[in-house]
This record gives structure tokens, sequence and C-alpha cells, in this order.
């Protein structure tokens, strides 16, 4: 039962916010724009006081909030779709961003990361189907 007998739909994500600690905006714009290749956005006068900074992909948006007492999150993450995976893997490696393999997420091909602040970050792919003879 889709959630349309209600009288609404939910229709898609707008975005994901991850905590960063004060003052880690340039840290993050390496990841997000320099090796991801990411748009920095700008934000709004009144959000922009609070420090942050926000990233956009096509249509995905990454906010980055300051938390005061910053903890990464190690379990709780976001789940960005890609293409050319392993391509995208080689990249973030060899700008020294560690990635851990999952195959335990039948239909997509996916792996882990963490950004320099250690905020769990998860990419995938949907794998490509193989016809059998």
């Amino acid at each position: 039962m889709g959630n349309e007998t209600l009288g609404y739909a939910l229709s898609g994500l707008h975005h994901v916010q991850l905590a960063i600690p004060p003052g880690a905006e340039d840290r993050c714009r390496e990841l997000w724009v320099g090796v991801l290749g990411m748009t920095e956005l700008e934000k709004p006068p009144a959000l922009a006081a609070r420090g942050g900074c926000w990233f956009r992909s096509g249509s995905l948006e990454i906010h980055l909030g300051v938390e005061e007492d910053f903890h990464p999150n190690s379990k709780a993450h976001p789940g960005i779709l890609v293409t050319s995976i392993h391509a995208l893997a080689k990249r973030l490696e060899d700008n020294g961003v560690g990635v851990t393999w999952d195959d335990n997420f039948p239909g997509y091909a996916r792996f882990y990361a963490f950004d320099d602040l250690g905020n769990r970050l998860e990419f995938l792919e949907p794998s490509r189907k193989t016809e059998r003879g």
C-alpha cells in the first residue's frame, strides 16, 4: 500500500545533512568540491551566519551544518547513488580516502568511505543484469 491513499506522496529527497565541527568548511570543500566535483551553493544569509556549507550535483544536495559538540556519525550515513562506481572508488583512493567494499546489498555494487571528519558515506550503483542463454 502506497501513501497516495492517505492523500499525499513522498516524492523524493531534497538533501541530506551531515554535521561538521566549527571551522571545518575548507576541509569539507576539499572532498565535496575538489574530489567529488560537486558545486558549492550559496546559503541564504540567515543560514550562512551559522556556518557550514551546501553542495549540489544534479538533484542531490549535501548540507553540512556546524555542531559545537561535533561527533562524527559512524553508522548513520547518506546512501548516494552513483554511476561508474569503480572510477569513483579509484578517485577517492587516489586522493587518500579509503574505501571498503560491501557486497551484502543485493542488486547493488557498494562501498563505504569516511570523510576527513569521520562521517560515514555510502556509495551505491545498481548492478548490471546479465542475460543467460
